[in-house]
């Protein structure tokens, strides 16, 4: 079923549709791990690491609502449930339990630069077939190269 109707060809919206959902799963699943660090952080950087943690699900939740309602407004139906996003991340599984720092930054650089390397895909696919697609793309990959900047240079 088909409510809102695309002005993107069948090609088109199948290629800007995977890159969408692609990017939503990752972003969803990006605000969960850090959340996740965020509760389990301990040692003596804890609370700069702790609340920079809490921009990047800042980040991630707002880019999420943006990446999803561009979908929407293109016709496809975001996909955000749990058991897609376990299936389609693209983020290493995160390790239970409390965090040294250290390693927290360390996981949040991995995991950074796993959605980061997808989204840079991402950007290239949609290039011809959505410029608009592309553009939010390319502003959610610029603020999340942001964010691995800080976090790197948290270890540096």
């Amino acid at each position: 079923m088909y409510v809102v109707k695309s002005p993107l060809s069948d090609a088109d919206l199948k290629t800007v549709a995977e890159a969408l959902q692609g990017a939503l799963v990752d972003l969803i699943d990006l605000s969960l791990v850090a959340k996740q660090v965020h509760w389990n952080v301990v040692g003596p950087r804890f609370r700069s690491v702790h609340l920079q943690l809490d921009e990047v699900v800042t980040s991630a939740r707002a880019h999420t609502d943006t990446v999803a309602e561009r979908a929407s407004a293109l016709g496809v139906s975001p996909d955000g449930r749990a058991s897609t996003v376990a299936v389609g991340s693209g983020i290493a599984a995160t390790a239970g339990g409390w965090i040294r720092d250290a390693e927290a930054v360390g996981v949040l650089v991995d995991a950074l630069g796993a959605v980061i390397g997808r989204m840079r895909e991402r950007v290239v696919a949609t290039g011809e077939a959505d410029p608009v697609s592309q553009d939010i793309l390319i502003g959610v990959t610029a603020d999340l190269e942001k964010h691995h900047w800080m976090f790197q240079a948290e270890n540096g």
